[in-house]
């Protein structure tokens, strides 16, 4: 009780958010906005649909183990922690022979009248005005003919047994044992938050509505509120409930209210009406609404072939969901999309462009054909933003693309330079010139075949202080070397952070000689203020 009230807390004083459907997940349904402290909702951004395809099936596919054992009617005890897949399958296969005929042919019957009423419902969606109650009436039946065949004492099926009716009298919280619940408190919610989430994106996507996770998460607040005094568990969630709920067309809130209103009559009147229901019953029921989740591992395939990135995180996340366990699943799942993420700015495409025909317009030339490169320019592209993590790799790319580094090529010049004064010197010794040492000596340097870079920014949305540095340095470590460095298709936000780190002088008295709208105007440009070639170092 006291967890719950916690996490009631957490809550709302961290998050604004909607009513969810299915008592965290309302398909449809649109609220206006409560207002709470921290709004941290936003992290709902990074639950990539890979990932939450991902986390679904393996999710569903715990859900189809834990409840595989009722189908055979095979007493096994759940298994709690970490492996729950693998540690329920072996044991499983190792009661197998325990097998109750009976909770075997009743699951049969049940799941082959399941699956054929979705089918039909499926197939004439558009003729029928009502969706069929196909898992009220297995419900019915199995119920009348366990209590009137009494297969619990003849066969020893697995029933429902007594259901307690009534509730437990509510109590105020203990809110003195509040320091010591708050710190387990704060990771459950965060894992409630993020499954909560995680699952409303994904009927979102399926069902065609939008979701606002922190409205969602100050609803869960709510429900967590009362149950608190009544000694509930925490509120969040519940994948196989949502999707029986979906599958059977539940659309409104209205799904919800008779729900609440049909396990209010339970609880209070109706529970030893089930006694005699087979828990197999409940279990057909659970498994055939995850047929929807399951059917996407026919996906993979495309997946693959569409992005392979996408198609190793969906793997990764449902393989730890499934394996380990959900929660840890959808941690990794989160971990590891963020983790791809980096790679790819870290390891970005970058290419050296060419002119297209007669046209303006410029792109990679490992991309297209008959593009010719601009006549002692290159343009650079780096396609991702540059920040800390991958400002080194623009660097070096940069280098190796256009087949220079200024460092190495400074320190050439410089020993070319010392070998050059010291022939010099030999010489004038030889000719007993007495100005020995006196002798001018020109630079000895190797001729670039290009006097401009160019950097298409087009593709590079944003540069934190590092990135400025490394232009800044870039600029000047060219210019030593006699290269020109300009900069072509930057954004605002790009041109703001170059003006604040004041890389085109003081006043921004530079910013036409270095920033240009497109990659041909600053062609033009650095064509126009080539150098001749008299100003170019040679060896005299």
């Amino acid at each position: 009780m006291q967890p719950t009230f916690g996490i009631a807390i957490f809550y709302l004083i961290s998050f604004q958010g909607f009513v969810p459907t299915n008592q965290t997940l309302l398909i449809g349904q649109r609220y206006k906005d409560c207002k709470a402290v921290f709004r941290l909702g936003f992290v709902s951004v990074y639950l990539s649909a890979p990932m939450l395809d991902g986390f679904a099936t393996g999710a569903s596919f715990t859900i189809l183990t834990v409840q595989a054992k009722y189908l055979l009617g095979l007493k096994i005890p759940r298994h709690q922690g970490y492996g729950t897949v693998v540690v329920t399958w072996i044991n499983i296969f190792a009661n197998i022979h325990k097998t109750n005929v009976c909770d075997l042919i009743t699951s049969a019957i049940c799941i082959t009248v399941l699956v054929a009423g979705k089918e039909i419902q499926e197939r004439y969606k558009d003729r029928l005005k009502i969706p069929l109650p196909t898992e009220l009436v297995v419900v019915g039946g199995a119920t009348l003919a366990s209590h009137f065949g009494n297969l619990n004492h003849h066969y020893g099926t697995s029933v429902s047994g007594h259901i307690p009716t009534g509730f437990i009298p509510p109590q105020v919280p203990s809110f003195s044992l509040m320091p010591r619940v708050a710190l387990d408190a704060i990771p459950l919610a965060v894992i409630s938050f993020a499954f909560t989430v995680s699952l409303s994106e994904m009927f979102a996507k399926k069902n065609g509505y939008t979701v606002r996770p922190n409205q969602e998460m100050f609803a869960i607040g709510c429900c967590n509120i009362i149950p608190s005094f009544f000694h509930c568990f925490t509120t969040s969630a519940a994948l196989a409930k949502t999707m029986v709920k979906d599958s059977t067309g539940c659309q409104t809130q209205v799904s919800s209210l008779i729900s609440a209103l049909v396990i209010l009559l339970v609880l209070l009147f109706f529970a030893p009406f089930f006694h005699a229901l087979q828990k197999c019953v409940l279990a057909c029921i659970i498994i055939v609404s995850l047929r929807g989740a399951l059917r996407k591992f026919k996906d993979v395939p495309a997946k693959w072939r569409a992005s392979r990135n996408d198609a190793v995180v969906w793997l990764i996340t449902m393989s730890a969901t499934a394996l380990i366990s959900v929660e840890l699943g959808l941690l990794v799942g989160i971990s590891f999309s963020l983790i791809c993420i980096i790679y790819k700015t870290q390891n970005p495409r970058v290419s050296l462009l060419g002119r297209a025909g007669d046209s303006d317009l410029y792109e990679d030339m490992e991309e297209y054909q008959n593009l010719v490169p601009p006549s002692r320019v290159r343009v650079f592209r780096f396609q991702a933003p540059l920040y800390y993590a991958n400002k080194d790799t623009f660097l070096k790319t940069l280098y190796k693309a256009v087949g220079v580094t200024p460092f190495l090529e400074m320190t050439s010049r410089r020993k070319a330079e010392k070998k050059a004064k010291k022939i010099s010197m030999t010489q004038a010794q030889a000719n007993g010139d007495t100005n020995n040492g006196d002798v001018v000596v020109a630079l000895v340097q190797r001729q670039l075949d290009f006097h401009t870079i160019i950097l298409d920014c087009s593709a590079i949305p944003f540069l934190d202080s590092t990135g400025l540095v490394a232009f800044q340095g870039l600029l000047k470590e060219f210019a030593e070397i006699g290269v020109r460095v300009v900069l072509a298709c930057c954004n605002t936000s790009l041109i703001d952070t170059l003006q604040k780190g004041q890389l085109f002088g003081k006043g921004d008295k530079d910013m036409s000689k270095m920033l240009f709208h497109t990659v041909h105007h600053a062609i033009l440009y650095a064509n126009i203020q080539q150098p001749d070639k008299s100003s170019e170092d040679s060896v005299l």
